[in-house]
């Protein structure tokens, strides 16, 4: 069956990147991108409705889920970094040709790979994926400030975005019935923030938006002169990213398309049969 799930790890340049795949060998590829604090698992309900017509692959990225966590002093943890490690990944595993759906920190990561191989991209679909100042909330205040101060104080002020209670309001926060939330996304995830040294790594992420942010005007270019295929869906209720920043595709792209649905950040945990709908009507208008 195309849509049984094979769990897989291969090799970059010495780092161990774990992944998930289902579908044809030959069939379009989609590269699943995840956000903080999650990993691939967080696609477990989208991936059975594509894997019939797509070759779907999501990776961890390193320092999240099952892909290796190497120390801070081995590796830079920064979103160039693993902007870098994926687009190494794609090659090992034989992209050349993909479709993108990036989420959260996804979305930088992939829109770098973008921006970099335009030619490489068939088509995006950003949930919650944000790449304009408008998109940002008044959520994001205390990571500014570490940006704009790199204190002690601020950046023990971050550990609040770590915490069991914070990771279960991202899953539940917008939700149209908490009780749609299955916990096992919220809890692998607080298995994972748990590990030693996890804090450090992703503190030091966030940190290290600030950089994604600056990449902005590079993003927008990138959308204006390749105009790719595009669809933003997002969860409307999203407590960190505003549908203000899904609407601000069309400015940049006229082949973007929006649509909001009644939910939060973690769209996938309420919305996965609506998201894929969505996804393969969009891109077999656009022929992939």
């Amino acid at each position: 069956m195309n849509n049984v799930v094979s769990y897989r790890s291969v090799q970059v340049d010495g780092l161990n990147i774990f992944y998930r795949e289902a579908g044809p060998a030959d069939a379009p590829v989609l590269l699943l991108l995840h956000g903080f604090p999650s990993a691939g698992h967080m696609f477990r309900d989208l991936i059975p409705h594509l894997a019939d017509r797509y070759r779907v692959i999501a990776p961890d990225l390193p320092g999240f889920g099952q892909s290796e966590m190497p120390s801070r002093a081995e590796f830079d943890y920064t979103f160039d970094h693993l902007a870098q490690v994926i687009d190494r990944f794609t090659e090992e595993v034989g992209l050349t040709r993909f479709g993108l759906y990036v989420f959260d920190y996804g979305a930088p990561t992939g829109f770098r790979l973008a921006a970099t191989h335009p030619e490489k991209i068939a088509a995006i679909i950003s949930q919650n994926g944000n790449a304009y100042d408008e998109g940002l909330s008044e959520g994001w205040a205390p990571i500014r400030a570490y940006w704009e101060e790199r204190s002690p104080a601020n950046r023990e002020g971050l550990r609040t975005f770590l915490t069991p209670e914070t990771t279960v309001w991202q899953y539940t926060h917008g939700a149209p019935d908490p009780e749609l939330v299955s916990p096992d996304g919220y809890n692998l995830d607080n298995f994972y923030l748990a590990r030693p040294g996890a804090d450090e790594v992703q503190l030091d992420l966030l940190g290290d938006y600030k950089t994604n942010v600056e990449l902005y005007p590079v993003f927008q270019h990138y959308f204006r002169t390749h105009t790719p295929a595009l669809l933003a869906i997002w969860g409307r209720n999203d407590p960190f990213f505003l549908p203000t920043g899904a609407e601000a595709f069309k400015r940049d792209n006229p082949n973007a398309e929006v649509r909001l649905l009644d939910t939060g950040h973690f769209a996938l945990e309420t919305h996965a049969v609506q998201i894929a709908e969505a996804i393969r009507e969009f891109l077999a208008n656009h022929g992939f």
